[in-house]
């Protein structure tokens, strides 16, 4: 674990982040910020057009499911390949290298002739864009002072309502144009930036004054020996949390289109842009200001705030049949559902050292996603048999146990200087 400095001041978080901002902070934060936005758009395209691949390549949706989960799976082992690769040959090189993956992934989707090929070219989008998070998490959090870690990496994390919704957006524009070929030809732009950030961005001092770069074995073993605490607690809360995203966020569409006699609202206006776009405006607040809270009162008691208001606001979103009411509360289960995740990647970065960290950052943080994988199916199941309200509900356990987790188990570590 890094080395414990005692904690900044409360008022040290409320100082204007970007004021005396260098040069090479602000190419660390703009190269981090698009080549968020940009992975979860690579992401999020597939969800966009299931029903148009589906309909050409001949696949049900359990089969799509299937193709969901093995993208997932693919970031855990992207975050521990490109994580290392941060760690042995630099941050800003690692991170070039992922997003030209998850670029040219989402290229090859668009080529796809079967079902096979799809899976394939997913399971590449899913390595770079596990990837990207690990070079990019530990590339920012080593270049921004301590005191404004957790907003910088607020604004970084908003960047995933934005490549979201850009997801819609360009799925909504591009389909009725050219296809859902076309649609996934768009994932190759975001490969452009890995040129700004070859010419542009430098590696940490903190990286490149470290004199020794670990082997892959080394690097693993030290996780679960001297950093095993660290490693453990933060898989542990990690995947709580995501299962609770992923199982809420996965059946919220379908939620809203069941119909009032079986349970649901019976809203018409699902799965479109308009939906997704409302939703993402109470994420992005919730990942910004997630970052402000956390630098003024410490990353755990922000994440028990946030993980407690997401077990009690889905059971309420879930009882809700007015549609106004049903749509404005989306945002507040939004905000707390998802705003959390800005937390990871201070908190991951302030408990590991230089010479493992991005190895650490996105074994755990995509460890976690993969692990939540399960949660859509786990969900689909209580709906089946319980009824979709009764399946969102359960998502509240997760964050309940999160919370608990993080409790009873994780360090503080606010104002925690990297070593």
């Amino acid at each position: 674990m890094s080395r414990t400095e005692p904690l900044q001041p409360a008022g040290n978080a409320t100082d204007r982040w970007w004021r005396g901002a260098t040069t090479q902070q602000w190419n660390t934060f703009r190269s981090a910020y698009l080549g968020w936005a940009l992975d979860i758009m690579d992401l999020m395209l597939f969800a966009m057009v299931i029903k148009h691949v589906g309909a050409e390549l001949g696949f049900d949706k359990s089969a799509a499911g299937i193709v969901v989960s093995a993208t997932l799976l693919a970031t855990a082992a992207g975050g521990l390949v490109f994580g290392y690769l941060a760690d042995r040959i630099g941050r800003a090189k690692s991170m070039m290298l992922s997003i030209i993956c998850y670029s040219v992934g989402t290229a090859l989707c668009g080529l796809s002739g079967s079902l096979g090929q799809l899976m394939l070219f997913r399971v590449i989008v899913g390595l770079g864009v596990g990837g990207e998070w690990s070079a990019g998490s530990a590339l920012v959090s080593e270049t921004w002072p301590a005191k404004h870690r957790g907003k910088v990496m607020a604004w970084v994390q908003s960047a995933f309502a934005a490549g979201y919704a850009l997801a819609a957006i360009v799925a909504a524009v591009v389909v009725p144009i050219g296809g859902w070929r076309w649609v996934f030809a768009v994932g190759l732009i975001p490969a452009l930036l890995a040129f700004y950030v070859r010419r542009h961005v430098e590696e940490p001092e903190i990286w490149s004054q470290q004199t020794k770069r670990l082997g892959f074995i080394e690097t693993v073993r030290l996780l679960f020996t001297d950093h095993a605490r660290g490693t453990i607690v933060g898989l542990a809360f990690t995947m709580t949390a995501m299962c609770g995203y992923w199982g809420l966020f996965t059946w919220i569409p379908t939620y809203l289109a069941t119909p009032v006699a079986e349970g649901g609202p019976g809203l018409d206006l699902v799965k479109s842009t308009v939906w997704i776009v409302i939703m993402q405006v109470g994420a992005a607040l919730g990942f910004i200001t997630f970052g402000y809270i956390a630098d003024y009162i410490g990353r755990k008691k922000a994440f028990i705030l946030f993980f407690v208001a997401s077990a009690v606001s889905v059971p309420i979103f879930a009882t809700i049949q007015q549609p106004a009411v049903l749509m404005a509360f989306g945002i507040v289960v939004a905000y707390f559902g998802t705003g959390f995740y800005s937390g990871f990647a201070p908190t991951f970065a302030e408990l590991f050292p230089t010479s493992v960290r991005a190895t650490a950052q996105g074994f755990v943080y995509n460890g976690g996603r993969a692990f939540a994988a399960i949660a859509p199916a786990l969900i689909g199941f209580f709906a089946s048999n319980y009824g979709v309200s009764v399946g969102l509900i359960a998502t509240a356990g997760f964050f309940a146990l999160a919370a608990l987790i993080v409790l009873l188990f994780l360090p503080e570590t606010r104002g925690v200087e990297l070593t």
